[in-house]
């Protein structure tokens, strides 16, 4: 098949009985522990704010944009599908001890790697400010052991996320979109890094799991993407960095990497 990144499709029925959660778990498990290079579209960052970051975690960061930019200090701020922790790390450094960074990982891999950094990534800039739980990013209002949801109710200045929520099966986006939104504290906002398509991803491609576990099968068609958003409730929605060149082009549908970004 073709390269792999990260994305979803629109709601349809055509995707209620799709389920690639398994092929999306092995894959990112084996590229937590080998490096996989074409698993999303790398991007760079301020170098500056890797300098504390351990190689490794580094090296296994799969994202395809830079939700990092639209952080503040002070934030208190939830990555979905934090993976290795690099962007979690970066937000930390700009948070700084006022804030807070929370990461939300479901696979178990890409978590060790990430708690595993933290306490040196804390030593390196002078505080610990980041917490790195796991659990499924559209079950953020699961109970937990202590009878509490995994992330509370309005708790949170802005969620972020890099090409993961296209990652998420076609049958739980609504429960994705509704916890993002409930989460987040008055005028709170999103910083979402994804691949998203043109036209409408045809059943064919959704079926396959390696272009699913590759971040294209599941790709938001891009209209539909800022408009999901917009029926949420998000004011001033806007794409703040497009690619102007597809990523990938299967089937004669562009997949491009955007960042969405927009506020409560």
């Amino acid at each position: 098949m073709t390269n792999k990144c990260c994305n979803q499709s629109e709601n349809n029925n055509d995707q209620s009985n799709i389920n690639q959660t398994s092929a999306v778990d092995k894959r990112y498990g084996a590229a937590a522990i080998d490096q996989e290079k074409c698993l999303c579209s790398p991007i760079a960052f301020n170098p500056k704010l890797l300098e504390v970051i351990p190689a490794e975690n580094i090296e296994k960061d799969y994202g395809c944009g830079d939700p990092t930019r639209w952080i503040k200090k002070g934030d208190i701020v939830l990555d979905l599908g934090s993976g290795s922790g690099k962007n979690a790390f970066i937000c930390a450094q700009v948070v700084g001890k006022s804030g807070h960074v929370i990461g939300i990982d479901r696979n178990n891999e890409m978590l060790a790697l990430s708690r595993q950094a933290a306490p040196i990534v804390a030593a390196r800039i002078g505080f610990s400010n980041m917490t790195f739980l796991e659990g499924d990013i559209q079950a953020l209002d699961s109970m937990q052991g202590n009878g509490e949801q995994l992330v509370k109710d309005a708790s949170i200045d802005v969620v972020i996320s890099n090409c993961v929520l296209n990652l998420v099966n076609p049958s739980d986006r609504e429960r994705l979109l509704r916890n993002i939104k409930r989460v987040l504290r008055r005028n709170g906002r999103v910083a979402i890094s994804d691949i998203v398509s043109n036209k409408k991803v045809p059943l064919n491609l959704q079926e396959d799991p390696e272009l699913w576990s590759g971040c294209i099968s599941g790709a938001w068609q891009e209209d539909q993407f800022i408009n999901d958003f917009k029926n949420l409730g998000f004011k001033e929605v806007i794409c703040v960095d497009r690619s102007s060149m597809p990523w990938k082009v299967i089937e004669g549908i562009e997949f491009r990497s955007i960042t969405l970004t927009g506020y409560l």
